[in-house]
């Protein structure tokens, strides 16, 4: 009977060593569930993380098209919406691929590109232009025809690109020689080169300001230029970038985006004090950004595989999802229209795919 009693008097305490043990049990669980598999049509990457930011979101996986080529290395996209055509470097072939979004297939390439790291279609102008680092060149290509129209010798590895249309001028990230080439777009000639004293990633214009903004990547600086004058007008030490090459900005929330490669973080940069307001641990080797406008929705896509995802709206940033996009799914890049992402990948079991994946709420 005495037994029975202390066992009573000691019940609700052994009942809360087993909730405790349920609890960590359960925690362990929830850091052992991997990452979502886009290795499905049918699959989902789901949210990691929600902050209290109202969003359900999950990309599904709608499709893996044929790009053709070699299994090599691919870079930089960039989307026309009026003529609904992806421009994707393909780096280790030295093509340009046109890949149209309304039909998913490839309708086009542009060959002799050598090494082609950046790409930038223009649609005022009917052009694109691409970053020939194998032959230290700026190619323009005609985007009715993919015709090669110039090519403009630039420094030593031309790299990303960016355009301020007032000013009708491209900027051209020199990433090893730590210097901004400038062209005139409507002479096809450069004008200026602008020393940053650093390597330099990559390069965005701003439509508000109507400046560039460009990642010195081994500074920790992010410079503004005036492109009246070709002159910098600030640089600014971010805390806590290291290696920041991935920039985007964002400018109805007023921030830039920058994603570092050196401590796998993106940094959110408030553009009206220059000073960071958050950031975020991302997948090994974070590389390019894209944003969909219309759901707030950004995207981060790394060397590792992962792409996170992030809700920005009235100038907070939440994370809300991140999982495995496939090998070296290291680019991404957004149809505002439908919300599909586009992800070239270099080796698919043998083959070069673009995997496409559609928002959902």
């Amino acid at each position: 009977m005495k037994v029975l009693q202390r066992w009573r008097m000691r019940r609700p305490v052994f009942w809360y060593l087993v909730l405790l043990v349920l609890a960590a049990i359960a925690g362990i669980l929830v850091h052992m569930v991997p990452r979502a598999s886009a290795s499905e049509a049918t699959g989902y990457l789901t949210p990691t993380h929600v902050s209290d930011m109202p969003l359900s979101l999950s990309l599904q996986h709608i499709a893996d098209v044929p790009l053709g080529g070699d299994t090599t290395r691919f870079d930089y996209e960039s989307f026309d919406p009026t003529r609904h055509l992806l421009f994707v470097a393909h780096l280790g072939d030295s093509h340009v691929i046109a890949f149209d979004t309304q039909t998913s297939r490839v309708v086009g390439r542009v060959g002799n590109v050598a090494s082609v790291h950046g790409v930038l279609a223009i649609p005022e102008l009917g052009r694109v232009y691409a970053t020939a680092t194998g032959t230290r060149e700026v190619v323009a290509i005609d985007m009715a025809t993919l015709a090669i129209t110039a090519r403009l010798p630039t420094g030593a590895f031309p790299n990303g690109m960016a355009y301020a249309p007032e000013a009708h001028k491209l900027y051209v990230s020199d990433q090893s020689a730590g210097a901004l080439m400038v062209v005139d777009v409507r002479s096809n000639t450069p004008v200026a080169t602008i020393p940053l004293g650093g390597e330099v990633g990559n390069t965005q214009y701003d439509p508000v300001s109507k400046h560039i903004f460009v990642n010195v990547q081994t500074r920790g600086l992010l410079a503004e230029i005036d492109p009246a004058t070709d002159r910098i007008v600030a640089l600014v030490n971010v805390p806590g970038a290291r290696r920041n090459h991935g920039l985007l900005i964002d400018p109805d929330d007023r921030l830039a985006f920058l994603a570092c490669q050196g401590n796998d973080t993106l940094l959110a940069l408030d553009m009206r004090t220059m000073r960071p307001v958050s950031s975020f641990h991302l997948g090994g080797g974070p590389d390019v950004l894209a944003y969909d406008q219309g759901l707030h929705l950004l995207y981060v896509a790394g060397e590792a595989g992962v792409l996170s995802l992030f809700r920005v709206k009235a100038g907070v940033v939440a994370k809300v999802g991140e999982g495995d996009a496939g090998p070296n799914a290291h680019v991404v890049a957004v149809d505002p229209a439908t919300h599909r992402a586009y992800l070239p990948l270099m080796d698919v079991d043998g083959q070069t795919e673009m995997r496409i994946f559609a928002a959902r709420r």
